[in-house]
């Protein structure tokens, strides 16, 4: 009878640490499927972020009639492999460019295509603005977990 006592106590401990385990790695991996959708919703963020640029250097030459860049290497941004860290920094660069390109000529201020550009802009801006706090929330958590006890023993397991 001691012995299936033994028997059961090891069973039931051998259970808990597997359902505690399973608790920990579902954790692990819920914030890294977190991470995973904010990268997406950066990439997207980034991408309208873009075409919006690229409409704007168009708008930009019809309006003003000139055959001038105003955005040169806009076109080569996107085939360039660069992080999106990068590639956020050149196409804020742009959008300060389009910013001043809005002072400098007040006519194209008034343009209804062009305040729909630079309205079309900011909600980008504000999109990816969420998406970067987002993504930083879940790495933040992910980065906590991976640090304290016991849930750093699972991803050290799980690399």
């Amino acid at each position: 009878m001691p012995l299936l006592y033994s028997f059961l106590f090891i069973v039931i401990i051998v259970g808990a640490l597997g359902i505690f385990y399973i608790y920990q790695y579902n954790k692990l991996q819920h914030s890294k499927t977190k991470i995973d959708h904010a990268e997406c919703l950066i990439d997207e963020a980034l991408r309208n972020r873009y075409d919006i640029l690229v409409s704007a250097d168009k708008l930009i030459k019809a309006e003003l009639g000139s055959e001038k860049t105003y955005f040169k290497g806009l076109d080569k941004v996107k085939n360039e492999n660069i992080s999106n860290f990068d590639l956020d920094r050149k196409l804020t660069e742009y959008v300060h460019l389009l910013e001043q390109i809005k002072l400098d000529y007040p006519d194209l201020a008034n343009n209804k295509g062009f305040k729909e550009i630079m309205s079309d802009s900011k909600k980008a801006a504000e999109k990816l603005q969420a998406a970067k706090s987002y993504y930083n929330k879940y790495t933040s958590e992910l980065n906590d977990s991976i640090r304290t006890f016991p849930s750093n023993i699972v991803s050290r397991l799980h690399r």
